[in-house]
């Protein structure tokens, strides 16, 4: 008797140990298993530097305003349909930002990547900018009502000429890209090489805006006007009442009061 009681005395602790390690493992495995995943946005983006104006004499400053997503889009919670225009969210996947704080950093990277501009700056600023970029409609969502199913990037971007308040240019960007695999992580990666894109389109459009303008700043005062067809030059005591007109087939466009005479 007294040998069993021994026994009992030694395997109950035993016994014990193991039952608490046990539960233990199965708490910590449970917290694991159900705590949130954080993922990045950081496209590895390309683009081609090029100087907008080597022998312009004040270098450009670019301010780039926090980009205002869509609907549904404004958290850091991960997006994703089963059916069109139909929202949800991931329980345990999120970003590790709102995709318009994201963009706005990666937007940033990507301008100061191309050498157009002298400097980049993000709103908000006190810097004195020459343009801007503004940003909305942002979309980052996960579709799974497509097989695979595919990551859609989507946003509208203004170029803006910054001192004289008039807008550039304007375009819709909106990139698809496969998951390679139907979970959360597999939509990271196509969000990834779908921005990498978008950025990379948004470059290409900036810089041809730009060369553009820069072409017409080089160009002599005279060289920027419009065509002028059946011009006289006239006295000076008559330059008050020179008119100049431009004729095209069918119909007349005065240009204003201009002097051509000596």
């Amino acid at each position: 008797m007294r040998n069993i009681m021994r026994n009992n005395f030694v395997v109950a602790p035993v016994v014990i140990f193991l039952l608490v390690a046990t539960l233990h493992g199965c708490t910590i495995g449970s917290v694991e298993k159900d705590a949130p995943r954080t993922f990045l946005l950081n496209p590895d983006v390309s683009v081609k530097k090029l100087s907008s104006n080597p022998k312009g004499p004040d270098p450009l400053i670019l301010l780039i305003n926090q980009p205002m997503a869509q609907a549904g889009f404004e958290t850091a919670r991960m997006a994703y349909l089963l059916r069109p225009h139909e929202v949800s969210y991931y329980a345990f996947n999120q970003w590790a930002d709102t995709p318009a704080r994201m963009f706005a950093v990666l937007l940033t990277q990507t301008m100061e990547r191309t050498g157009l501009w002298h400097a980049v700056v993000q709103a908000p600023s006190a810097v004195k900018a020459d343009y801007r970029l503004d940003c909305d409609n942002l979309a980052l969502e996960q579709q799974f009502f497509s097989r695979p199913s595919r990551m859609r990037v989507a946003i509208r971007v203004l170029l803006i000429d910054h001192k004289r308040q008039n807008i550039v240019g304007t375009r819709t960007f909106e990139i698809f890209q496969a998951a390679p695999s139907e979970d959360a992580y597999g939509g990271v990666l196509a969000a990834n090489r779908a921005a990498t894109q978008l950025l990379e389109q948004v470059a290409e459009w900036v810089r041809q805006f730009m060369h553009e303008i820069n072409q017409g700043a080089s160009l002599p005062l005279l060289g920027r006007q419009p065509a002028l067809r059946n011009a006289f030059v006239l006295p000076r005591k008559h330059a008050g009442d020179l008119q100049l007109m431009s004729i095209s087939p069918g119909s007349r466009e005065q240009l204003g009061m201009t002097y051509l005479g000596k």
